[in-house]
């Protein structure tokens, strides 16, 4: 059996190419892609097969692929569903290593019947090795071996030459679109990959391929939904190794992912925040808008990342230089200002301009190029700035600016080279062109600008900080335990997450009035007592939680909680009552795990009460993570400020919280097959130095 790479090389590469169902009309989708090969330059072989024709636009045709007289790379399938599988056999009988099926009627209409053809090609793939684009799908370009196998009306104008995007999508008509857009924008593009169906090759492992190919710099990806999850991350990681930017659109985001049963972090996990965690936690940048995702691909051929937010912005309009910092504050960046002494250079040069950030140079500055040289160099060398968005509108696009400006500016990258410089200008096309030809960004929106400024400093940040460890190792030495498959207590969920190393709340567990009373005297504090069964998640529900319990009355409040069981849940058997010393102070927060069936386990971080019942102030990661990853993660609620210290009160322990969100995904990911869910709520923070510790939690196993 060929190794999967080979055949996927085979289909992307390929050196021969039969074409099962080939039409000699030059429209129809079974004569496109031949028509489209020759015209485009393919320097193969091109087998046409059509058992009714002896020759298919002027090549010798042969009546089934069995008669075609060598060993194919790659076979293009437009013929009637129901005999796309034969086809598929006899390919691989005859050493085929790829196919690409356009044919539709698959699992795409959600019929039984439908279901079990897809089926039947996923198994003839996996037993014979060959290799299967779609079903349903609309094919690939390859502009490096100038392979168009897609019968989409792109190429009836011809196809470009290559450049360093690919493209790879399970939408067909959308991957192809997304070209279409990036051909008027002069974006050159290495390879489409439209993977329809998937019985067999994914968007995942086409992203891994794009990872691997010198050719490709650039990875722009969109789907519906993955299957393999753990495939995509991998190949998301190794984007990120080689310094390849992904930007993907995933689209149809949905409510919630799965069944609650009894966790609530699993309510709140739907599969779109899980795909949002993937994202962060691998680099992606994820576009909501074909214009935001190639807007940062066109950000992104300047091949410049800055390591850093700082942005310095110039404007020939005090106006707009405030909507330009507004904008870079809104998506994140650092619009510090210049400092003093430079700011004093800087008017020194420039009398009329205001020096602090966004910098004011009026249009006064084009009476003197010169000053443009002089301002971005005290910008860029003393100001720090990582990148730098300018404003020059309509007056740099006069025929007599152009070449001097391009004259400074030119001798400004060759001073800062790791410095990104990008132009907010709007003239004519031919200017425009002048300016890109020369090797800059060029927006006519500023806003846009600084958008695709943050994109590229979301990447750059990224390849900074890949993994340095690899994630199967537990710094917490944790030894795996076994959750079992029943229901679990609170009293047991605390034993199993303490011997993880995550914090709880001092308790013990008492068996009968007596043992209440003696517990509480050792306490010597007020109290919270709660039931303690396997059969009860939602103690507050039946009344089996009390708080602020007096010493001397333990054992009277052990009596009434058990008498409520008795009385609202008479077939559930107790294990006693937890009595844990009442907590003072603290910010109450939430943490939780909830276990996707493609991604695997997540772990979930947010502030409590309101925030997260009504306003969701929540984030995911998925297990495990590190402590970096996981002070990312706090940072990244709405809500920081309260942990940071609001209104004069003391900061919070986020160091310990981090260390708690580690070993707590630690514990996930060791325990991923055994588990559907995780709730610690309320997790306290108490002030800096101070620590954590959950007051509650529940850990829900899988059942069989």
């Amino acid at each position: 059996m060929q190794d999967k790479n080979d055949g996927l090389r085979a289909m992307l590469e390929p050196a021969s190419v039969a074409i099962i169902g080939a039409s000699d009309d030059p429209a129809r989708i079974g004569g496109r892609p031949l028509r489209y090969m020759r015209d485009g330059g393919f320097g193969g072989a091109l087998y046409p097969v059509n058992p009714n024709r002896s020759e298919v636009q002027g090549l010798p045709a042969f009546a089934s692929i069995l008669d075609v007289p060598e060993t194919v790379d790659c076979a293009i399938i437009a013929v009637p569903a129901k005999i796309v599988a034969r086809t598929i056999e006899d390919c691989a009988g005859m050493g085929v290593k790829s196919v690409i099926v356009f044919s539709a009627g698959f699992a795409e209409t959600a019929t039984h019947e439908g279901e079990e053809m897809q089926a039947q090609l996923a198994e003839i793939a996996a037993r014979t090795g060959i290799r299967i684009l779609g079903p349903n799908c609309l094919g690939i370009l390859s502009f490096k071996s100038r392979f168009f196998a897609t019968f989409s009306s792109t190429g009836d104008g011809g196809y470009t030459e290559p450049g360093p995007l690919a493209i790879i999508s399970q939408s067909g008509a959308y991957g192809t679109h997304l070209y279409a857009v990036a051909r008027s924008w002069g974006l050159g593009v290495a390879q489409v990959i439209t993977t329809g169906n998937e019985c067999d090759i994914t968007v995942a492992e086409c992203i891994g391929w794009a990872a691997l190919d010198d050719d490709v710099r650039i990875i722009a990806a969109y789907a519906e939904g993955i299957k393999d999850g753990p495939a995509l991350v991998q190949s998301l990681e190794l984007a990120r190794a080689n310094n390849k930017p992904v930007i993907f659109m995933k689209v149809g985001r949905s409510e919630e992912g799965a069944a609650a049963a009894a966790s609530h972090t699993a309510s709140l996990a739907g599969a779109d925040e899980i795909y949002e965690a993937v994202f962060k936690q691998h680099g992606v940048f994820r576009a909501d808008t074909t214009e935001e995702m190639l807007d940062i691909t066109y950000a992104c051929t300047a091949g410049i990342y800055p390591a850093g937010k700082k942005i310095g912005l110039v404007t020939l309009s005090g106006g707009v230089g405030v909507q330009m910092a507004d904008h870079a504050n809104k998506v994140g960046l650092d619009v510090s200002p210049m400092p003093e002494a430079a700011q004093a250079r800087l008017k020194s040069a420039l009398p009329f301009a205001a020096p602090r950030n966004p910098v004011d140079t009026t249009a006064q500055i084009f009476n003197d190029l010169s000053l443009v040289g002089k301002n971005f160099t005290i910008m860029l060398d003393e100001g720090g700035y990582d990148v730098s968005v300018a404003f020059f509108t309509v007056a740099a696009a006069s025929p007599y600016i152009v070449e001097p400006l391009l004259q400074e500016l030119d001798e400004l990258r060759q001073r800062f080279p790791d410095k990104l410089i990008i132009l907010s200008i709007m003239g004519p096309d031919n200017i425009m062109a002048r300016y890109r030809q020369a090797g800059y960004l060029i927006f006519e929106d500023p806003c846009r600008a600084i958008s695709a400024a943050a994109a590229l400093v979301h990447f750059g940040m990224s390849f900074n900080e890949k993994l340095e460890t690899a994630p199967e190792q537990y710094p917490f030495n944790m030894v795996r335990q076994d959750l079992g498959t029943q229901a679990l207590s609170e009293w047991a969920s605390r034993e199993f997450l303490e011997n993880a190393g995550i914090p709880v709340a001092e308790g013990r567990l008492a068996t009968s009035a007596e043992e209440a009373a003696a517990i509480a005297r050792k306490f010597a504090v007020p109290l919270a007592m709660k039931i303690n069964s396997d059969d009860i998640s939602h103690k507050t529900e039946i009344g089996g939680v009390e708080l602020n319990v007096a010493v001397d009355t333990a054992s009277q409040v052990f009596a009434q909680l058990q008498a409520r069981v008795t009385k609202h849940a008479p077939d559930v058997e107790t294990s006693g009552i937890i009595l844990s010393p009442m907590v003072a102070g603290g910010i109450e927060t939430i943490l939780g795990v909830k276990v996707d069936p493609v991604f695997g386990p997540a772990v979930m971080f947010g502030l409590g009460g309101i925030f997260v019942e009504v306003l969701q102030d929540v984030v995911f990661r998925m297990a495990p993570f590190d402590h970096l990853e996981a002070m990312k993660m706090i940072a990244e609620i709405k809500g920081i400020k309260l942990l940071q210290g609001a209104r004069g009160a003391p900061p919070s322990d986020i160091e310990a919280l981090a260390d708690a969100l580690v070993a707590l995904s630690q514990f996930a990911a060791m325990h991923g097959d055994q588990l559907h869910s995780i709730d610690l709520n309320p997790f306290i923070v108490m002030p800096q130095g101070q620590g954590v510790m959950a007051l509650d939690c529940l850990v829900v196993p899988k059942t069989n």
